[in-house]
């Protein structure tokens, strides 16, 4: 189905959809000899057509325009299974939901087109941005119903309804609305389908994809090489592989133009396991050396030398001054099956998961004051990865701040702190924007009231009369 191709486009889940979210929020950064990329992670932007914004644009459109073409024409093929018919809209409904949750979190007030023409002298209206959350929060709400809970065989991949139900509830914590947030997630939670998987690795193998913790991942192959890509134009590489593990790949074996800022493996030594060793998520998450005194004065006796593709941090990189104190993704890399990386990784995109469902509905139900409903939700997630659990009588106050943590010890670098920093206001003024600075200094070059959002591209702006966004 196009919709879905759309979402392996180079815009999109492919490659630079990880830049604009994972990179651009103070978890990740990018050194990457491309100024032009180096300087779009670090909210500098003076050419708004920029390639890789241009891409992010051009990708969610084409997926939006041929969901528009879905919803518009398939009602009408006569002859079709109605139950079929009707779950190929929902799912294209979702779809187009999805990128405009997308949109709407990177440009805010985008054009809102939401029927199939190919009238390239039309344009669409500019939605506001509470528009376009009412159009994600129509889509989402129309397919529901007309979604299966699971597939089986080749349609194991497509939107079910937990997938839009997720992404419902999603969208409603965005806007603050917790208890119809904490709803749509309730549904899921008590559905049964999901679950934690016991090895947290597994949500990010090509071996255990669409396991019981996915609720939507985009597929990826690496088993079609040459033609075109997912976008339509040319490519020597594979339509159908990811391309983040050779674009934040470690010195040697992939680009590093996305790296991690040292404060997040501080994040994870704060709490050992329940046995005294290190929460195993941290492994899983990044490469970086252990022995390094100066920036993680914490160490354990079972802190064992990071294997870099089998080869020890420090003998790999130990004679580099910079290179060893750096802290490099591993979440994603394909290291734990071979010795390179390129252009075509196997590995789906996990876009939700249940662990991130267990979360937010604990920060929902924390928002209303629930603690006692909050905290077992946590502890699940905490159970996983080995910690104590926490205690009952947290206040909400401190059960907020705890929350902030989980969320990077369990999610980072998957593409939602960008949106967690949108929903707890640490974007909107300097005094939130200086606790940022204090651990990602691309953060200098944040302007309140501005970098929140990109600038629209230019050339959409001229041939559409849109108008840009505050202060660009």
């Amino acid at each position: 189905m196009a919709c879905y191709a759309g979402l392996q486009g180079l815009g999109m889940y492919r490659r630079w959809l990880n830049f604009a979210f994972d990179l651009r929020d103070d978890t990740g950064f990018s050194q990457s000899p491309w100024g032009e990329l180096a300087d779009f992670t670090h909210f500098i932007q003076t050419n708004y057509d920029f390639e890789v914004s241009n891409n992010i644009w051009r990708d969610h459109y084409r997926t939006i325009l041929r969901c528009n073409q879905v919803i518009d024409r398939v009602p009408t093929i006569q002859g079709m299974d109605a139950q079929l018919q009707k779950r190929i809209v929902a799912e294209a409904r979702f779809l187009r939901a999805l990128c405009y949750y997308n949109l709407v979190s990177l440009y805010g007030n985008v054009p809102l087109v939401t029927q199939y023409s190919t009238n390239l002298s039309q344009s669409s209206p500019q939605g506001r941005e509470a528009d376009v959350w009412a159009q994600v929060v129509s889509d989402l709400t129309a397919a529901q119903p007309d979604l299966p809970a699971t597939y089986t065989g080749t349609d194991v991949g497509r939107a079910t309804k937990g997938a839009a139900t997720t992404l419902l509830g999603k969208a409603h914590m965005q806007n603050k609305r917790w208890a119809e947030a904490q709803a749509q997630f309730a549904q899921v939670i008590s559905s049964g389908v999901y679950s934690l998987v016991p090895n947290y690795t597994d949500n990010f193998r090509h071996t255990t994809e669409n396991n019981s913790e996915s609720i939507f991942e985009v597929q990826f192959s690496d088993e079609r090489k040459g033609g075109n890509d997912a976008g339509g134009g040319p490519d020597a590489t594979s339509s159908q592989g990811g391309q983040r593990s050779q674009f934040w790949g470690v010195p040697g074996f992939g680009f590093n133009d996305g790296e991690v800022r040292p404060w997040v493996v501080r994040e994870f030594l704060q709490e050992p396991t329940a046995t005294g060793q290190r929460d195993p998520r941290l492994a899983a998450t990044v490469f970086y050396n252990r022995r390094d005194q100066t920036q993680f004065p914490t160490t354990l006796a079972s802190d064992a030398d990071t294997l870099v593709y089998g080869v020890g941090f420090l003998t790999r990189y130990g004679k580099d001054a910079r290179n060893r104190s750096r802290v490099y993704w591993r979440k994603y890399q394909t290291d734990y099956y071979r010795t390179f990386e390129d252009f075509d990784s196997p590995i789906n995109q996990r876009v939700m998961r249940y662990a991130d469902v267990l979360l937010l509905q604990a920060e929902a139900m924390n928002e209303q004051n629930n603690q006692a409903g909050a905290i077992p939700l946590i502890n699940q997630v905490r159970q996983r990865a080995g910690l104590t659990p926490l205690p009952t009588t947290m206040t909400r106050e401190a059960l907020r701040t705890q929350l902030m943590h989980e969320r990077v010890t369990e999610l980072t670098g998957e593409g939602v702190r960008w949106f967690d920093l949108q929903r707890w206001d640490m974007l909107n003024d300097a005094a939130s924007v200086n606790l940022l600075k204090a651990r990602d200094p691309d953060f200098n070059n944040f302007v309140p009231g501005k970098s929140r959002l990109l600038p629209l591209l230019q050339t959409e702006v001229d041939l559409n009369r849109l108008q840009q966004n505050p202060q660009w």
